[in-house]
């Protein structure tokens, strides 16, 4: 039997008071050549958790959305979220995610960004749903790759693949020579010493591939 309405809403405001809720990312980035790709995942997989197992693969389909808060002032900065389905598994659920501004870029004594963030699990019909909130499709892409986990820390290898005419997934081609990897963390609020192991375990990784915050606002904006 499901709980009441305000039962539920209850608990929920009650687990973002005691902090059990993981809604916040630490995030560093960097880039390594195709050449020298299998080198980092070979290194990746001495340091990572199941080594025997090796790395989960992925192949998704991302959606990023947009939608600007009218009420938000003179400049009001836009609501983004990204809708993320399994291309290898269409019967798993999509992936609803909120991305809150960065924080810490300027800030020499924190080692990571951090920026609010909460996932979502949803239908196939959250596309249509956004679309009849309002929000616009900015971009869309596909990634393909591999995952490593080292305790809470999650890192991925990402190929970027932009898509063909009319949007076929038969069709694909990357936009750049290289890998994007990210090294995250989503935690609850108020545990920013696992930036500190972030960064321990970043250095780890030179000189392969050096991961930093990257200042989102000195980029040029992303097209399809």
């Amino acid at each position: 039997m499901s709980q009441p309405v305000s039962t539920a809403v209850d608990n929920l405001s009650a687990a973002l008071k005691s902090n059990i809720i993981p809604n916040q990312e630490y995030l560093l980035q960097g880039s390594v050549v195709d050449t020298a790709v299998e080198v980092l995942l070979h290194r990746l997989r001495g340091l990572c958790d199941n080594v025997d197992s090796g790395p989960e693969t992925f192949n998704d389909h991302e959606m990023c959305f947009s939608i600007v808060n009218v009420e938000g002032g003179a400049s009001p900065q836009p609501l983004l979220l990204r809708v993320r389905r399994a291309l290898d598994y269409p019967d798993m659920p999509w992936q609803l995610r909120y991305i809150g501004q960065q924080e810490g870029t300027g800030d020499k004594s924190r080692p990571t960004i951090v920026r609010n963030s909460i996932d979502i699990g949803t239908s196939s019909t959250v596309v249509d749903f956004l679309t009849e909130m309002g929000c616009r499709m900015d971009f869309e892409y596909i990634a393909r790759g591999y995952m490593f986990r080292k305790g809470r820390m999650k890192i991925t290898v990402t190929k970027i693949f932009k898509m063909g005419p009319g949007k076929s997934l038969d069709s694909v081609e990357p936009i750049s020579q290289s890998y994007l990897v990210e090294l995250s963390v989503l935690a609850p609020t108020g545990q920013d010493a696992i930036a500190e192991d972030m960064r321990i375990f970043a250095e780890q990784l030179r000189p392969l591939v050096v991961l930093e915050k990257v200042d989102y606002k000195r980029l040029p904006p992303m097209g399809p």
